[in-house]
Formats: structure tokens, C-alpha cells, sequence
């Protein structure tokens, strides 16, 4: 048995792997340009962000149907499950879909059927989040706002994700208020490959409560302070940061340091299918290339839980924390 975790930091279309990227696009008569799986797994390999986000792109033509969305979010879900993972709190592009034709509703109708009944058939609770492209436009982020307004009842807050460099916060400032005044959460990518700046503009102009990344922060020693003392999350993603060349390696990777500055951190997968791993396997190669010991561990789950937003079910956070405080390591 696994021990328990929320992931909080998973973009669902990032969860492609490529034995379904295949049977969709069998399914949906798309021309994957790679002869088989072999060939599209080496693909797998980024020199860094744009690198992974061209495949990314490229590999979503295969989602078309609100089935293949609900296939897409199932596949995750039993993944996720086996590792431990005992609530998700899920991204999802609509911009990169919508712009190819594929309607919102579908989107969100498509992995609502596998979320819906993700406590019954999984036994994980879930959230939505829907992130805005931060290489498109402020207006294009506006306008997918209002086009999810009838699916609010859906959707637990909005994010900021792609292209980190030179797309900076303050370009979100109006959206991130009008989805405040919606009542939606706020998270936003930031200090990835981005400057620390970002991280505090993020927090300033757009209002977040959580943090994406932001590894970059232990540059900013003022920023570091801040974020102890404000308790605001970090959700990295260890195995990410390596295969984007944000660290050299594993063993180079600032969480140790995070984790003793008093940084409220948490450990997710990212895009796992790219990545090289889910939640699970994420926390396994920290133990591992860091050194870190059972109540390290402990502590990355039960931040997972402590940054979730369930504050509409205390019951329920509670409930996963005494799973984590009564976990026996093996």
C-alpha cells in the first residue's frame, strides 16, 4: 500500500500515453506521424519547455469525443490509484482544444464522466482546474472565462500554464479578477523558467494561492521568507524539472533546501506520460537520489492534503491526514 497523497500539479492531457495516443487515433482516423509506439516513446525526449509543449500540442489531435476525454481521465485515475494518490486536482487546456474544433462542452463533459464517479470507481476525490494558455492572448483567456461560465458547477478554480518566458503574470491581471469575482480558485504557474519575479507577481497581481513550480524562488531570499511565512504552497515536479533541464539531475534538485527553509512544498508528477513517472514514482525518486527519510515523506503528504482545496470538505482532509499521520512505512 502505497502512501497516501493529493496531486495537485497534473495536467491531464499530459497523461497521453502512447499506447491510448495510438487507439484514439485508430478510433478517430487521426495520422499520428510515428510508425508505432516505440518510435513515438523516443520521442519522449525534450531538450527543454518548447520542446515538450511542440509534441504536447501535437499529440491532442487525437483527442476529438467526449469519450476519449473520459478514457483519457480514467486511464489517469486507475494509474493514480495504484501510487497512492487519494485526491487530484486536475488541469486541463481548453484553449488547446478549442482552437482545433473541439468544443468546450466536450471537453469538460468528456472528463467529467470519469471524475464524477471517481470517489465510486477509483476511490479518489477530485477538483478541475482550467488553465489559460499564457502564449495566447489575455483577450482568448477572457473569452474561454466566458465561455465556462454554464460548467462553473464543474470547475474548482483556473491556472496559468505553457510558455513561462516572457508571458508574464500581470498579462492575466483581468481575467485572474473577473475568476475571483466568479468565486474560483487561483493557482498559476510560476519560477519554472521564469524568474523569481514572476513568482511574487503572481501572488501580487493574479492573487494565487498556490504556487506551480516555483522552485525558482530560492534565488530571493526575501521571497523565500514570504512564502514561509504566508504558508503558500509550492507544487513541484522533481522528475519534470530533469527531463526539462531545469536541474541538471535529480540529485541537484533544491527540495532538500526547500523543505529546511520551511517552504510548504509538494511533490506531483506534471505530465507523467512525458515524464517518465506519476505521483508515486515521483516521490520514489526523491527518497531516492535525495536521501529523504519516512517523515520527509510524511511531510510532502500531508502538505498535499493541507494545500488541497477542500475546504468545502474539512471532513474529508481530515480523514486523509489521519490516513498519512497512521501510515506505516515498509
Amino acid at each position: 500500500m502505497p502512501l497516501p497523497k493529493a496531486e495537485l500539479h497534473l495536467h491531464i492531457e499530459g497523461t497521453l500515453e502512447p499506447e491510448l495516443a495510438f487507439e484514439l487515433a485508430a478510433r478517430n482516423g487521426v495520422r499520428l506521424p510515428y510508425g508505432d509506439t516505440g518510435e513515438l516513446s523516443k520521442a519522449y525526449e525534450f531538450e527543454d519547455l518548447q520542446s515538450f509543449l511542440n509534441l504536447y500540442y501535437e499529440l491532442m489531435a487525437v483527442l476529438r469525443t467526449e469519450q476519449d476525454f473520459a478514457d483519457l481521465a480514467n486511464a489517469y485515475l486507475a494509474r493514480a490509484a495504484a501510487q497512492g494518490v487519494r485526491h487530484a486536482e486536475i488541469f486541463f487546456d481548453p484553449q488547446a482544444h478549442t482552437k482545433r474544433g473541439v468544443a468546450l462542452g466536450t471537453v469538460v463533459e468528456g472528463l467529467w464522466r470519469a471524475l464524477g464517479s471517481s470517489e465510486a470507481n477509483h476511490g479518489i476525490s477530485t477538483r478541475l482546474i482550467m488553465c489559460f494558455l499564457r502564449d495566447d492572448s489575455a483577450e482568448s483567456a477572457m473569452e474561454t472565462l466566458r465561455a465556462a461560465e454554464p460548467y462553473l458547477d464543474r470547475i474548482t478554480g483556473v491556472g496559468l500554464d505553457s510558455a513561462e518566458v516572457g508571458h508574464p503574470p500581470v498579462k492575466f491581471r483581468e481575467v485572474y479578477e473577473a475568476a475571483a469575482r466568479l468565486g474560483l480558485r487561483r493557482v498559476a504557474h510560476a519560477g519554472e523558467e521564469g524568474p523569481p519575479a514572476y513568482i511574487t507577481e503572481a501572488l501580487d497581481v493574479l492573487g494565487v494561492e498556490r504556487v506551480d513550480h516555483g522552485l525558482r524562488c530560492m534565488e530571493d531570499p526575501a521571497l523565500v521568507e514570504r512564502l514561509v511565512r504566508q504558508r503558500v504552497p509550492l507544487t513541484l515536479c522533481p522528475l519534470s524539472n530533469v527531463r526539462l533541464r531545469t536541474v541538471d539531475t535529480l540529485a541537484d534538485h533544491p527540495l532538500p533546501a526547500m523543505l529546511d527553509a520551511g517552504l510548504m512544498c509538494t511533490v506531483n508528477s506534471d505530465d507523467p506520460a512525458y515524464f517518465g513517472g506519476y505521483a508515486g514514482d515521483n516521490f520514489d525518486a526523491v527518497r531516492s537520489a535525495l536521501g529523504l527519510d519516512r517523515e520527509r515523506l510524511r511531510e510532502l503528504a500531508r502538505n498535499s492534503f493541507l494545500a488541497s482545496f477542500l475546504e468545502d470538505d474539512e471532513e474529508l482532509r481530515a480523514r486523509y491526514l489521519a490516513e498519512v499521520q497512521g501510515y506505516e512505512f515498509r
